[in-house]
């Protein structure tokens, strides 16, 4: 925009090299005879720097915005809904087990990683958890006519394979409670499941420009995303977050922020979490609440640094640069320039260790990216950066990843997964700081080393894993009694069509619908005992003796003797 209105863009193809680069160097100046605005609710350092007006405090310079309506202001004013006034966490419990004789080794990090993403990701955890958003959304927001019952509900997913799996998994459920709302999934390009290409539109049935409309209309409901609408979409109509990705920072706030236009029959919004605890979503409300300050400015002495130590690992040498910089400017063709980029690569790959390359890449992009903010608010210009920046925006795309081996690989082939369970939390209010929130500047350190992995076996893996994941008592023989004694019963016995069917029918059709009752209340319970369910399912002994002793308790006879 600033070699735009500067006119840099039209330079004399006689130019030397220096001139160019000088004109380029201030062409990214902020021009004095210009205003320069910036709006937004989530201020990054980058943008205080460059919008905020400085201000001394102590040896620091700080910057804040020249002009606020803080968060807190818009909610007491009802221009935006509090989504963090009823904010419920749930929690996921999982138990693994070993499925294989052998106890090999894996690295730690890496498994516990993968593990979490498997339990996760299964089908059967998929499942659960899209039936308590299904229930949820039918039972605290549809019934209570929130919205004036317009609301819509928003699912927020991990990836475009997660989004595509509660796609499948909420629209199979909301046929199978026979709701008239349906699912609508959003997310970019084309992508493989399992073994089929899929689209937006091949899934939705309507083109994906269509999403935006479709949403507001009826049957659609429910807005199942991979990214795309997070952030930037503007909807009144959502009430509902069902959020299992996790978050944090200013992606917490752009996202849950989702829900907070305002509406003249919206009152509220609703959180409900599977993936994030309170805090990490307070802290990162927390800095934008009010007014958002920079702690300090970014110390472009630091670049110093970095290129001081980018040129002692001698992957380039000047002439290199200079030549690069001469074939750019002049417009040469990439045939000139990619040998002197792949001779460079093959000195960073021949000559330094995985160390060596992740220091040199990492601080390579620190520099490449400091210096395209900072260029533009320098009180100087300095040409050297300038030609290592536009020699490091070519080379960094050819340098190749260090090659790491995969120590965590088969561990999701010695593994399945025995229980899975969720306990919904208390509805919250989470209660942010009522004062200003200081920020940290650009940061311009780069670099560091390749990891050591941590090796450990299966068994210790898992049990450690089980630890941290499956904190609870799976066998609770009091609760397990008390829900076959009383709770199956009562909700079974409350059921319309098995009453029906028991007042003005024989005692074989009220058999008939008390079967179908039982199992609809055993697949609630579900979410809850995944044991109860799995020996429901899988166990023909125990089904029958559960069924008849239901029967006996709803049907005034005595019930039989456990098998």
């Amino acid at each position: 925009m600033n070699a735009a209105l500067t006119g840099a863009e039209d330079s004399d193809e006689d130019e030397s090299v220096e001139d160019k680069i000088n004109a380029i160097m201030e062409s990214r100046k902020m021009l004095p005879n210009a205003s320069y605005f910036a709006f937004t609710a989530t201020p990054k350092n980058k943008t205080l720097e460059i919008f905020g007006e400085p201000f001394p405090e102590g040896d620091a310079v700080k910057h804040r915005p020249f002009h606020s309506y803080t968060m807190k202001q818009a909610i007491q004013e009802g221009f935006i809904i509090d989504v963090l006034r009823y904010y419920t966490p749930i929690n996921s419990y999982y138990r693994l087990v070993k499925t294989v004789d052998a106890d090999p080794e894996f690295d730690t990090k890496r498994a516990t990683k993968k593990l979490r993403r498997y339990v996760e990701s299964n089908d059967h955890a998929i499942r659960l958890k899209a039936e308590i958003m299904v229930d949820h959304f039918h039972e605290q927001v549809l019934a209570l006519n929130k919205i004036g019952g317009q609301a819509r509900a928003m699912v927020v997913t991990s990836g475009i394979e997660r989004a595509i799996q509660y796609f499948h998994a909420v629209s199979a459920y909301l046929v199978e409670r026979k709701s008239p709302y349906r699912a609508i999934v959003a997310f970019s390009g084309e992508h493989e499941f399992r073994g089929a290409k899929v689209t937006e539109a091949s899934l939705n049935g309507f083109a994906s420009k269509d999403i935006v409309d479709r949403i507001e209309t009826d049957p659609y409901r429910f807005l199942i995303c991979a990214d795309k609408f997070q952030t930037g979409y503007d909807q009144p109509l959502l009430h509902t977050m069902y959020v299992d990705k996790a978050l944090s920072g200013i992606r917490a706030v752009q996202t849950l922020s989702r829900l907070n236009r305002a509406h003249p029959q919206k009152h509220d919004a609703f959180v409900l979490d599977f993936m994030n605890d309170t805090e990490t979503i307070r802290a990162a409300f927390d800095t934008f609440y009010r007014t958002t300050i920079l702690s300090d400015e970014t110390d472009p002495n630091r670049l110093h640094d970095l290129k001081a130590t980018l040129d002692r690992y001698q992957v380039y040498d000047p002439t290199q640069i200079e030549q690069l910089v001469t074939l750019y400017l002049s417009g040469a063709d990439r045939d000139r320039v990619d040998p002197i980029l792949d001779a460079c690569v093959a000195t960073y790959s021949d000559n330094l260790d995985e160390d060596g390359q992740v220091d040199f890449k990492g601080k390579a992009k620190a520099f490449a990216r400091t210096y395209a903010f900072i260029s533009s608010i320098l009180p100087y210009t300095n040409a050297e950066w300038e030609k290592l920046s536009i020699f490091l925006n070519f080379l960094l795309p050819k340098l190749p990843a260090p090659r790491e081996e995969d120590l965590s690989k088969g561990i999701l082939e010695a593994i399945d997964m025995d229980s899975y369970r969720v306990e919904k939390q208390a509805a919250q209010r989470v209660q942010l700081s009522d004062q200003d929130a200081e920020i940290d500047p650009v940061p311009i350190d780069g670099g560091g080393h390749k990891a050591e992995p941590e090796l450990d076996r299966l068994s210790n893996i898992i049990r450690s894993f089980n630890d941290l994941f499956g904190n609870i008592t799976w066998a609770d023989n009091d609760r397990i009694r008390r829900l076959i004694a009383t709770e199956i019963p009562d909700k079974v016995a409350a059921n319309a069509a098995y009453q029906n069917a028991k007042q003005n029918s024989d005692k074989q059709n009220a058999r008939i619908e008390h079967d179908k009752a039982l199992a609809g209340v055993i697949v609630g319970l579900m979410k809850d005992d995944t044991e109860l369910f799995k020996q429901f399912s899988d166990n023909p002994e125990f089904k029958r003796w559960l069924t008849d002793t239901v029967f006996s308790a709803t049907y005034d006879r005595p019930a039989p003797t456990a098998p």
